[in-house]
C-alpha cells in the first residue's frame, strides 16, 4: 500500500470510528507504531484529524475548508451554555488588583457576570461588546483603546489599536480565537485582528485562551501564535478527550468545564470566588 493511500484510509477509520488509537492503527495497516505516529502528525499538520495523546480523533470542519464565520452578532445564540461555564470559569482566574486585557469575542463577554467579586479591577479592551458589558461595573476602571471599527466583530482595530497596545501593561490576558490546532497554533483570517491579538498576547504576563469544542481542529488563513505561547485553555467536556490530552502533552494548562461546575444559581452563589448579579 502506498503512503498515501494508507493515510487516506486511516482518515476514512478515524472519521468512521470517532477515533483510533495508535495500536489500532499499527495493526489494521500492518506498520509501526513509529510510523502511525509519523503518519498522524502529517495529517494532524495538514488538519484532516485531531491527533492526541495515543491516537486520533476526527477534525472539526477546517475553516479554510469551510464557511468564514459568523459575524459576532450572530454568534451570540451558538453554544451558549458552554460560554457561560467557560467565561464564569475564566473569571476565577481574576484577582483583586489585576490589570487584565479582553479581546472581543461571544465567549469573553461572559467572563464580564461574574467580576462582581473583584475589587481594584482594571480592563483594557479593544471591543465594543465588551465595552457596553462593562458600563454599568461602576467599580472597574476600563480603558479603550482606540482604532478602526471592524463593524462584524465590534472590534476597534488599526494603528491607533496597536500605538495604544505597545504603550499597556497587563497582568493578564483573556481571549478568544476562532481556530485552535494542537500542531499550527490559534489562527485567524482577519490580518489586523491577528496583529491586535499579537500585541496583546505581547503586552500581558500571561494568556488565557476561552473556546468552546466548535473552536478545535481548525485552521485560519494566518497564524497567531503557537499552542506553547499561552499559559492555559479553558474550554468545555465537549472537546474531543484527544485533544486535550494533546495540548496539556504540549505543556498547556487546559481546564475543562463541566456542567455541574455551575449547576444552578443557588450552587454558584455557595462558591466564594463567584457573584451573580
Amino acid at each position: 500500500m502506498l503512503d498515501v493511500e494508507r493515510r487516506q484510509k486511516m482518515v476514512a477509520l478515524v472519521e468512521q470510528h470517532d477515533g483510533a488509537t495508535v495500536r489500532e492503527l499499527s495493526h489494521t495497516f500492518a506498520v509501526s507504531e513509529a510510523t502511525v505516529r509519523r503518519d498522524l502528525i502529517l495529517l494532524s499538520k495538514e488538519g484532516l484529524i485531531e491527533r492526541g495523546h495515543g491516537g486520533a480523533a476526527p477534525r472539526r470542519a477546517r475553516r479554510s475548508q469551510g464557511l468564514p464565520e459568523l459575524p459576532l452578532l450572530e454568534r451570540a445564540g451558538l453554544q451558549i451554555g458552554e460560554k457561560q461555564l467557560i467565561g464564569l470559569a475564566a473569571a476565577r482566574h481574576v484577582e483583586d488588583g489585576d490589570v487584565i486585557m479582553i479581546n472581543g469575542g461571544t465567549t469573553t463577554a461572559e467572563m464580564i457576570r461574574h467580576l462582581d467579586h473583584v475589587r481594584d479591577l482594571t480592563v483594557i479592551t479593544n471591543a465594543l461588546n465588551i465595552v457596553s458589558l462593562l458600563a454599568p461595573c461602576h467599580h472597574i476602571k476600563t480603558v479603550i483603546t482606540g482604532g478602526v471599527l471592524r463593524n462584524s466583530e465590534l472590534s476597534m482595530l488599526g494603528v491607533l489599536t496597536e500605538d495604544a497596545l505597545h504603550n499597556l501593561r497587563a497582568d493578564k490576558l483573556f481571549m478568544s480565537s476562532p481556530a485552535i490546532h494542537v500542531d499550527y497554533g490559534f489562527s485567524a483570517d482577519d490580518m489586523t485582528e491577528v496583529e491586535s491579538d499579537r500585541n496583546m498576547m505581547s503586552s500581558a504576563q500571561e494568556t488565557t485562551v476561552l473556546a468552546d469544542h466548535t473552536k478545535f481542529g481548525k485552521v485560519a488563513m494566518m497564524r497567531v501564535a503557537p499552542i506553547e505561547r499561552v499559559r492555559r485553555i479553558i474550554t468545555s467536556s465537549n472537546t474531543f478527550t484527544v485533544m486535550v490530552a494533546a495540548l496539556r502533552e504540549q505543556g498547556i494548562e487546559v481546564e475543562v468545564v463541566q456542567e455541574q461546575d455551575t449547576g444552578n444559581d443557588s450552587a454558584a452563589a455557595d462558591d466564594p470566588a463567584v457573584s451573580r448579579r
